[in-house]
């Protein structure tokens, strides 16, 4: 399996042709709903169900037609989510980090972007009709960001699943960096120290 290693987008761009470039997306809304009439959901976070029993999240490799990255992820976004997609744009200012691995070579390239929760719906309710459903992707699945009163359920349950190379890694990055959990949440985390390991892709 591959070992990643991140590196900088400057730095990702220059190499050769040798290398592969895999661009992906957290899909990320407000949401004022609460669970059970007491959580506070704060945000809807997306993640899809693989083809290979792993969580991971929307996006694909880029093709020789693609002009840039964005585009190429744009592309994949309308294979993976359907119509909906086309509503917004992945840009490079939502660009988050690259990794570049070898055996094989390739470069995997995070994004955040940032919906309105009509948008995010929109791509809930479009994907089960897009290109690879059934196919390439099992299905969508939104991220608990609560934890439950066992300490246990919520968000730690749902991050003993498997996911695709560095997913759970920049999953929790994400979710601290951009605030989508409350503030101290984070610290609070009942988090073994096997789902911390990364994984190649």
């Amino acid at each position: 399996m591959a070992r990643f290693q991140k590196v900088e987008l400057a730095e990702a761009l220059e190499l050769g042709p040798n290398w592969r470039h895999f661009c992906y997306v957290l899909l990320y809304a407000p949401n004022p709903g609460m669970l059970f009439d007491r959580i506070p959901l704060r945000y809807a976070v997306l993640m899809q169900m693989r083809f290979d029993g792993r969580l991971g999240f929307p996006g694909g490799f880029m093709e020789m037609q693609d002009s840039s990255l964005e585009d190429g992820l744009n592309r994949e976004l309308q294979e993976k989510l359907g119509e909906a997609a086309s509503a917004f744009r992945v840009e490079r200012t939502d660009h988050r980090s690259s990794r570049a691995g070898t055996k094989p070579n390739i470069v995997a390239h995070f994004y955040t972007k940032l919906l309105t929760l009509e948008q995010l719906e929109a791509v809930e309710a479009s994907a089960p009709r897009a290109k690879d459903h059934g196919l390439e992707v099992l299905g969508l699945v939104r991220v608990p960001l609560y934890t439950l009163q066992d300490g246990v359920g919520g968000l730690t349950a749902f991050l003993e699943n498997s996911f695709i190379g560095n997913a759970r890694q920049e999953l929790l990055e994400a979710l601290c960096d951009l605030q989508i959990l409350e503030p101290g949440s984070f610290s609070n985390l009942k988090i073994p120290a096997h789902t911390l390991r990364t994984h190649g892709t």
